[in-house]
């Protein structure tokens, strides 16, 4: 089940050739620091609403447990709606360029992809989250639309800075993740380490396989997102006492629900309402946490994004 760090170096050739085939050669970095960009003619109104995700965790459960949100969405839209799983962010990307989906979820950086390169999709809403406690792991009462990403390590662990990662194992999400894999990678880089060739990668599907990755010694170290630990502790009560930070990132933008840029605008609106109608009702407060351990979601800006830019460059990819 886990994958070379090979694969994450794949994933980068691949959005490479993303970028490539949309037209023009353009420079991998954008430029327009979160202008809107120029989008087709927002006419499209859907007769079924198609929703791809990737699981953060529990990805065997996942569609299961997204049926009642099917049903919530829509009965609140008055058209049928199908939530799908996807492998990784790629494939979402690609079925919202394919107007194969017309809502994606995706990650600060997957939708930065699809936004800047593929000139698929416009970020619609943000999730929010409880906050989390650096020390305890545990959620505070704020609502924030931000939060961070981490890298634990087995409590007895030799590493205790990120500069000790050199040479080690570690276990990352896809390479578009913002939490598993572009914001670590960037503290590492400051610290002296290059992720793709002073560690060895793995890549793993979920946050909760990176937590059980250290835990079961198959991985000396995981980048998660905050506290992701919270995942296991049913199975793995001991999680805190037998793991410990090494280290945090910076604050990354939560979750974005994209769109598919040629939705037409009372559509959007429509969709968004109904999405933070959701957050707002326990029985679809409750749903959508199972799912996706979201809280809620509040409209988003683009220009938001301007941080996860840079972030992208930083990390190398292209």
């Amino acid at each position: 089940m886990f994958h070379k760090f090979a694969s994450i170096s794949l994933s980068l050739v691949l959005l490479a050739g993303i970028a490539a085939g949309c037209g023009p050669q353009q420079d991998n970095a954008p430029t327009d620091r979160g202008d809107q960009q120029e989008t087709p003619a927002a006419r499209y109104v859907p007769k079924e609403l198609k929703v791809q995700v990737v699981p953060p965790h529990n990805a065997e459960t996942l569609e299961a447990k997204a049926k009642p949100l099917e049903k919530l969405l829509g009965n609140k839209l008055n058209i049928p709606v199908k939530i799908s799983v996807s492998t990784n962010d790629h494939t979402v990307i690609e079925a919202l360029s394919s107007r194969q989906a017309d809502i994606g979820f995706l990650p600060p950086n997957a939708y930065v992809l699809a936004h800047d390169q593929k000139k698929a999709a416009d970020v619609l809403l943000q999730a929010q989250r409880y906050g989390i406690e650096d020390a305890t792991g545990a959620e505070t009462n704020e609502l924030v639309d931000v939060y961070k990403a981490m890298i634990i390590v087995k409590a007895d662990s030799p590493i205790h800075a990120l500069k000790d990662l050199k040479g080690k194992k570690i276990a990352w999400q896809d390479a578009a993740s913002s939490a598993g894999y572009v914001w670590p990678a960037n503290e590492m880089k400051k610290a002296g380490v290059d992720p793709k060739k002073d560690v060895t990668g793995i890549e793993v599907k979920g946050h909760d396989k990176g937590v059980l990755a250290v835990l079961n010694g198959q991985v000396d170290a995981a980048a998660i997102y905050q506290d992701a630990r919270n995942l296991v502790i049913k199975d793995r009560p001991d999680v805190f006492r037998q793991t410990r930070v090494v280290a945090f990132t910076a604050p990354i933008p939560t979750d974005t629900i994209s769109v598919r840029n040629d939705m037409d605008q009372a559509w959007r609106d429509k969709i968004a309402q109904a999405f933070i109608d959701i957050g707002k009702d326990p029985e679809g407060s409750k749903i959508i946490y199972d799912v996706f351990s979201h809280r809620g979601y509040v409209k988003s800006d683009d220009r938001k994004f301007n941080i996860v830019r840079d972030y992208f460059k930083n990390a190398g990819q292209k």
